[in-house]
């Protein structure tokens, strides 16, 4: 499986983005999707996760009724709308996949064993 991570960019306070990672493989819908951000000097942290489905989905409370995570299976494509951007949400973006059948979604690092590379998002207040 390879991911592949798309539509950081600049832009200033209060606009919007809308992040995509597309993934190789015929099996996209049996796994859980996430992204998590990198700011320079900071440890990775958790943005949000989707259940395979699409069902249901968790946020970061910093990101909360800000971003919105999405899937399209039949596109083998996950997206993460981030709307209202503030200059502390700029980081590198990154998608992650859990490939393991049954397990939960998570939200540390260590939950995911697939890594797209990332895509920089710089909000400028």
């Amino acid at each position: 499986v390879q991911l592949q991570a798309s539509g950081g960019g600049l832009v200033q306070a209060g606009g919007s983005l809308r992040l995509s990672c597309a993934a190789s493989g015929r099996t996209f819908s049996s796994y859980v999707m996430a992204w998590f951000r990198q700011a320079p000097g900071k440890e990775r942290e958790f943005v949000a996760w989707i259940s395979r489905a699409g069902v249901n989905a968790d946020y970061a409370d910093s990101v909360k009724g800000r971003f919105t995570i999405s899937r399209d299976n039949a596109k083998n494509t996950v997206y993460l709308q981030l709307n209202n951007l503030k200059p502390e949400d700029t980081a590198d973006y990154y998608c992650a996949a859990d490939t393991r059948p049954y397990y939960r979604p998570g939200i540390y690092s260590s939950d995911y064993n697939v890594w797209g590379q990332g895509t920089q998002v710089t909000v400028s207040s």
